[in-house]
Parts: structure tokens; C-alpha cells; sequence
């Protein structure tokens, strides 16, 4: 069988693959900025003979295999963007950059993608169809890389698409996915409350911007507990309150700050409906004026039926060695929702913390690692997720 043969050549490249995602790790750079990644990631691809083109403004790459003979196009996505954070881990592969470090596992997508890039180019000729490797910029900050990638071709006449994500509060050695939406919507709010400043023992004279923003706080929450069914799940979080300089002054301006998060179209624009009506009515209340900027970040991530039903063949089919799980909904979100609002598709969690290695540090924490075996097990699974849907949709032969 060609998994047990790929299995193998995991195995072989896994030392290459260890340095390919060091050296990431050290180099890490932001959204919008990830030329020397872009870099790596072309000479890589150029080097084994891929046709690879990188993306507008030089970020990101598209990269296309061909196999021997014609047949469906699968698509797999990688992101590369680091965050402004400090690394603080002790070990020889830490982040040479000042603020700036991987500490959400993009530097292993990044290398898993390589990884199986290489081994689907020396095997092509087994292949019928194509591999559509797309490298994606800023995942990390809106609007995101995942739109520019697909305005700039990298869904073009592409059957189904697959991503996964390193995941430290799951297990090595374990593989999780569910049907319909596993990741949340991701909204970002603003409002700045204007009032009139003066002497705080003269509070009849004032609008108190800092009495209101409290107010306006308590009433947002109104909308999760009393606006939304209960058995649906949503979020609406105060992240940043700052009002006033001195004890004795009454403040002129409250900026609030915070997300909003859900698992449904409707929901997200029920709540964004209702936050608008609830600003402008405390506004109209306290004789302030409220301004709002809500902005939409990323959609939900929604997964089809049948490329999960895929992914939960993957063990019976022995083409992965993980175990597999079901996931529980993730309140984090993700750009990948694009490419799902497209084409079929399919994201996956891959395990990758370990508790005896104390290897549990969250996502975007500050001393963030993971266990790198975990990335054969995401090569392992997005072979077995391409394979399996090029056999059943055209491939001749036995996998």
C-alpha cells in the first residue's frame, strides 16, 4: 500500500523536517510581513522541481504538483505568521527576533506542508490528478492572508481543500474533527463613549464617560444571557476598559475594546444588530455620544459532512496512526473559513501537546513549544485525506 511506503519517508525527512521548523522557529516573522519566510518556502519548492509562484506583494506562495494522469485538484493550506510576543522558552531553537515569536505552531504547519510537498513531487507519477499547496500569509491579523491566496488563484479549479492546526491542548498522538462548524465567527469592537469631563465633586455638571462604559459593559452581557438561545453558544467579551487620568476628574472619554464570538451566521448578525440598538439607546439615555466600530473579522469555520465523514475513515482505513477523535467546538477562529465557504473541505486538529515533556503551554503564550513527532502525524493525515479523496474520485489502483 502507498500510505505504508509514505510511512516510511516520513520517518527518513522527519530530521529535516526537525530543522526546516527550527530554523522558522528562530526567524519567525508578523502578518503582512513574512518575506524570508515567502523566501524559504519558494527556494524549498524550486529546488525539488515544483511549479511554485508567490502571491501578491511577495507573500505567501501557490504551488502546483502535477500527477501523471488527469484527475481532481485537492488543495492543502499552510499559514506562516509568528505574533508579537517575547519568547521565553530555554531551549537552542528560541526565537532570535526581539518580540516577535511562533507561538501558534505556524512554523510546524509551515514544515508539514513542505514536508509533503517533497514526497508527493518524487512520487507524482503515482499520482492522478494535482496538489495545490498553498503557503498563506497572516492568518494571525485581520483581514488575514486567506482571501488575497484565493483572489490570487489559489482555489482555481481546485475539488476540495484540507488544513490542520497543531493543537497543545490535545494530546500527541491523537487526531480530532467535526461536521459542521468547529471553530468560531471572530468579531472585534470599538466604542468610544463621548461625554462632558469636569470635578468630580461636581458630578451634576459632567456626563461621566466612566460611569456610562461601566453601565454599557453590564448591558452587552444582556445580550449573550437574555438576547441569544441558551443551547446556542456565543461569546461577548470585554477585553480593554480605559476612562480617566485622576481621582478627582471626571472623565471626557471611555474607549472599550473586545470580541464577539459564535458558531452561526445568524447568530453573529443578531448580536451585532442588537450591540448597535444597545449603544445607541445608552447613548440616547446618559446624553452621550456613543460611537461604534464593529468590525467582521473571520467567519466561522464550517466543515462538510462528507470530508469529515473522510477524516473519520482515516484509522479504520489504517491510513493514519493517531487515534481519532471527535472535537469539541473551538471559540478561537480562523481565516481558513474562506476557503470553506468555496470549495468542500475539511480542518483538523493534530495533537501536539505532551504532559511528561511539560509541553502544555497554551497558544500565544509566551513560552509556547510543541512536540514535534506531532507533525508526522499531520503529514501522515493529510496524505491519508488526499489520497483517499483522489482513489474514491478518479484515482485507479490501490492506495
Amino acid at each position: 500500500m502507498r500510505m505504508k511506503k509514505y510511512y516510511q519517508k516520513i520517518e527518513e525527512l522527519f530530521p529535516e523536517m526537525v530543522n526546516w521548523r527550527r530554523h522558522l522557529h528562530m526567524n519567525p516573522e508578523l502578518s503582512f510581513q513574512e518575506f524570508k519566510t515567502t523566501q524559504f518556502i519558494f527556494d524549498k519548492l524550486s529546488n525539488w522541481g515544483i511549479e511554485a509562484k508567490k502571491s501578491k506583494n511577495d507573500l505567501g506562495v501557490i504551488a502546483t504538483i502535477e500527477g501523471k494522469k488527469p484527475g481532481p485538484t485537492v488543495a492543502l493550506r499552510a499559514d506562516i505568521d509568528a505574533l508579537p510576543i517575547q519568547d521565553q522558552k530555554k531551549v537552542n531553537y528560541a526565537s532570535q527576533e526581539q518580540n516577535i515569536m511562533h507561538a501558534c505552531g505556524h512554523d510546524g504547519h509551515t514544515t508539514i506542508l513542505l514536508a509533503i510537498a517533497k514526497i508527493l513531487q518524487e512520487d507524482r507519477s503515482g499520482l492522478n490528478g494535482k496538489i495545490r499547496l498553498i503557503f498563506q500569509p497572516a492568518e494571525e491579523q485581520y483581514p488575514g492572508g486567506a482571501l488575497t491566496m484565493i483572489n490570487d488563484g489559489a482555489l482555481e479549479d481546485v475539488d476540495v481543500i484540507y488544513g490542520i492546526h497543531l493543537w497543545t491542548p490535545l494530546q500527541s498522538g491523537n487526531v480530532s474533527c467535526i461536521a459542521g462548524p468547529i471553530m468560531a465567527s471572530v468579531d472585534e469592537f470599538e466604542i468610544k463613549i463621548v461625554g462632558r469631563g469636569g470635578h468630580a465633586g461636581l458630578p451634576h455638571n459632567t456626563v461621566d464617560s466612566t460611569y456610562i462604559g461601566a453601565q454599557l459593559v453590564v448591558q452587552l452581557q444582556s445580550i449573550v444571557s437574555r438576547m441569544v438561545n441558551p443551547i446556542d453558544p456565543a461569546v461577548v467579551s470585554v477585553g480593554s476598559f480605559h476612562s480617566g487620568s485622576s481621582f478627582n476628574i471626571i472623565s471626557s472619554l471611555c474607549t472599550i475594546k473586545g470580541t464577539v464570538r459564535t458558531f452561526s451566521d445568524d447568530i453573529r448578525a443578531n448580536i451585532q444588530k442588537r450591540f448597535t440598538h444597545i449603544c445607541e439607546q445608552i447613548g440616547i439615555m446618559y446624553d452621550a455620544e456613543i460611537k461604534l466600530n464593529y468590525i467582521n473579522v473571520y467567519p466561522p469555520v464550517v466543515n462538510h459532512k462528507e470530508e469529515t465523514n473522510r477524516f473519520f475513515k482515516m484509522e479504520k482505513n489504517e491510513f493514519v496512526n493517531s487515534k481519532i477523535m471527535t472535537s469539541p467546538l473551538i471559540m478561537a477562529g480562523e481565516d481558513f473559513s474562506y476557503y470553506l465557504k468555496k470549495i468542500p473541505g475539511c480542518f483538523m486538529f493534530v495533537g501536539a501537546g505532551d504532559e511528561e515533556k511539560r509541553i502544555n503551554f497554551p497558544h500565544h503564550h509566551p513560552k509556547f513549544d510543541f512536540e514535534e513527532s506531532a507533525m508526522k502525524n499531520a503529514v501522515q493525515l493529510l496524505l491519508g485525506m488526499t489520497l483517499d479523496y483522489m482513489y474514491v474520485n478518479g484515482l485507479n489502483g490501490k492506495l
